[in-house]
């Protein structure tokens, strides 16, 4: 059943078209990934979606009393006050009394609340029933494991999202929008996401980079390409087969339309002669031809990537030897050890706030160890992508900040104009002349790699480099780096890029440990101790010290944590079969998460709402299991 049509929709920006008579059908129980390349509008059109801007021509068609919730790119700056606070803010007025209950409740503990406004408050909540909606509030913060009392402002990025999505979801929206969801999440907050909105009976429509996230959710493709939306039905492999096809054809059309415009042209220069026997209808279909030709917007062009090469390092590139290295009395890296040669593709990975850029700190001699020593080899020459872009200088134009004032670059011992240079990231003219303020994301992100590949290099450490990249640019990205003759350090929560560029993985396991592995993210998951990977689904990797340092720290136990606590013979027992029944609670969790994860799953299945209720059956035991595991361990 549809619940909402749009039909005919155009808007533009200025003289650029973004959506050109657009339609598109949304039905029930739907997820449908919205993709395209950066630039093309998609973000506009989950506005005109979700109603915050309005479409200059076109109609929207939408059932009566349909909720629509919708989670933006970006963390608004106005939220403020405890999470709590926040996430009741979702329910509008009734939503404001709750959270100014909770705040005056709180103040009346401390000694500086009024009991006469908290009286007058309580009397207002019973004449809305905001009680009841005060219940919701709290089983939804339970659902997604955020305490209530935390300030907001205090928490990480990732964490900040998840409340805003509590609040989203908050609304039991018919419709929930997502643009990049997985924005400054780490792989462990990903996953839970993966999982969480697998759950939801909502329909789903978002944007998003992160090919492994767009893998498993996607039941529907709609592509913005050029003002127009493509419908594919299926997952994500079933278009990236169709759009190649399409593409393919649509490359020969173009090209036997422009050699009859060729053709045309040669007839009409070729003479007086011809001129004065000429068909005066051949002559205006020319026109029509040469018009259609001004018309044609010609498929965005991709990236052309290149990096400046420097001579060969030595052998051996990084060293290091029992490295412990503590902010304060915080300690971050204990007991590390490391050799990276000549050639190594090395991906690092762990929670937001675990210290990833402080270990690449260590290894490139910026920040010195507590104990233990680091080597760095012979030749070194470091292009380092900056996560939080300090390499550029918001006063200059884009062009400005990679020429550094020349007119023409050197990449590779060929010259090149600054301008066309640009062109090579995707830059047009105008936008290379741009102020950085000006600048999307992924043209930002496009502008520090133009800029970092012009510095000649032997290793190069990519921080956070996928950002906001379109799926075409990410892949592009991923050759150069397969292709890169140096060493690579990389840190990103992008599983595939991950997974497509690396031979080998340090990875923070908890405790201060980092280890070091063969293989990208899902050799990982294949090597990694049995404790952890038993760990893997916990739910409740958010605690409360955790939420107030604003960081995400694992829970689980590396295999050498010692036990010591002296365990009955059953309780022994119990502990020997834990992992084997999670390991069965898990595979039977796969199995119907599969199923629901399915395109047709809600139009051929009768028994939908009863297979969703075992899901929740079988995590709820899961989290049992989990629980007594820990009481064992601890």
């Amino acid at each position: 059943m549809a619940l909402l049509r749009l039909q005919s929709l155009n808007i533009s920006f200025g003289d650029k078209p973004v959506l050109n008579s657009v339609d598109l059908r949304v039905n029930e129980h739907e997820r449908i990934a919205l993709v395209g390349r950066n630039g093309t509008g998609k973000s506009t059109l989950l506005k005109i979606v979700g109603g915050t801007i309005k479409p200059d021509a076109g109609e929207i068609i939408a059932r009566q009393g349909l909720r629509i919730a919708y989670l933006q790119q970006d963390v608004p700056a106005e939220f403020d006050g405890s999470i709590y606070s926040v996430v009741a803010g979702g329910l509008s007025d009734a939503g404001q009394l709750l959270s100014d209950y909770q705040t005056e409740s709180e103040l009346l503990a401390n000694g500086t609340g009024s009991l006469d406004k908290l009286s007058r408050l309580q009397s207002q909540l019973d004449a809305c029933d905001g009680w009841a909606l005060g219940q919701k509030v709290s089983e939804t913060l339970s659902r997604m494991s955020l305490d209530p009392d935390i300030a907001f402002n205090t928490l990480s990025g990732g964490l900040k999202r998840r409340v805003l999505l509590a609040r989203a979801l908050l609304t039991e929206p018919d419709i929930l929008l997502l643009d990049e969801p997985t924005n400054h999440l780490d792989i462990t907050a990903i996953e839970w996401l993966e999982e969480h909105l697998m759950s939801l009976r909502c329909t789903l429509i978002f944007i998003t980079h992160d090919r492994s996230f767009l893998r498993r959710l996607a039941t529907r493709i709609i592509e913005l390409d050029r003002g127009e939306l493509t419908d594919w039905p299926g997952n994500f492999a079933t278009y990236l087969t169709g759009k190649e096809a399409q593409l393919a054809t649509e490359a020969k059309q173009n090209a036997l339309f422009d050699k009859k415009l060729a053709q045309e042209e040669v007839w009409i220069r070729q003479g007086i002669k011809a001129r004065r026997t000429r068909n005066e209808g051949r002559v205006r279909a020319l026109k029509k031809l040469r018009e259609e030709r001004r018309q044609r917007i010609e498929v965005v062009g991709k990236a052309k990537l290149d990096i400046n090469k420097a001579n060969a390092s030595g052998k051996i590139v990084i060293e290091a030897e029992n490295v412990s290295f503590s902010f304060g009395d915080t300690p971050i890296i204990q007991r590390f050890n490391a050799t990276i040669q000549r050639g190594d593709k090395v991906g690092v990975i762990g929670p937001n706030g675990v210290g990833k850029s402080t270990l690449i700190r260590l290894l490139l001699g910026q920040l010195t160890p507590d104990s233990g020593t680091i080597k760095t080899g012979t030749n070194l020459e470091v292009a380092y992508f900056d996560q939080l872009r300090g390499a550029l200088n918001p006063a200059l134009s884009a062009m400005e900040n990679v020429g550094e004032g020349r007119d023409s670059v050197e990449i590779n011992g060929q010259t090149k104009h600054i301008i066309s240079y640009m062109q090579d990231f995707l830059f047009a003219p105008d936008r290379a002349r741009a102020p950085i303020t000006a600048l999307s994301g992924g043209e930002t992100n496009r502008l520090m790699l133009a800029k970092l590949f012009l510095k000649p290099s032997n290793m190069l450490v990519l921080d956070e480099p996928t950002n906001d990249l379109d799926v075409e640019t990410l892949e592009l990205l991923e050759s150069l780096v397969t292709d890169y003759a140096g060493t690579t350090i990389i840190i990103s929560h992008d599983r595939e890029f991950i997974d497509n560029t690396v031979t080998g993985t340090l990875v923070f396991e908890g405790n201060c440990a980092v280890r070091e592995y063969v293989g990208g993210y899902s050799d990982w998951l294949a090597q990694r101790p049995a404790v952890v990977d038993t760990q893997k689904n916990k739910t409740d990797t958010q605690n409360k010290t955790s939420q107030k340092q604003g960081v995400r720290e694992p829970t689980h136990k590396t295999p050498d944590t010692p036990k010591v606590k002296k365990l009955s013979y059953k309780d022994q027992r119990d502990l020997e079969q834990l992992p084997e029944k999670i390991e069965r609670m898990e595979n039977k969790i796969d199995e119907i998460q599969t199923l629901m994860s399915q395109p047709d799953f809600y139009r051929s299945n009768n028994d939908t709402e009863s297979i969703i209720s075992e899901s929740g059956r079988l995590q709820s035991e899961l989290d049992t299991l989990y629980k007594r595991w820990e009481e064992l361990e601890g």
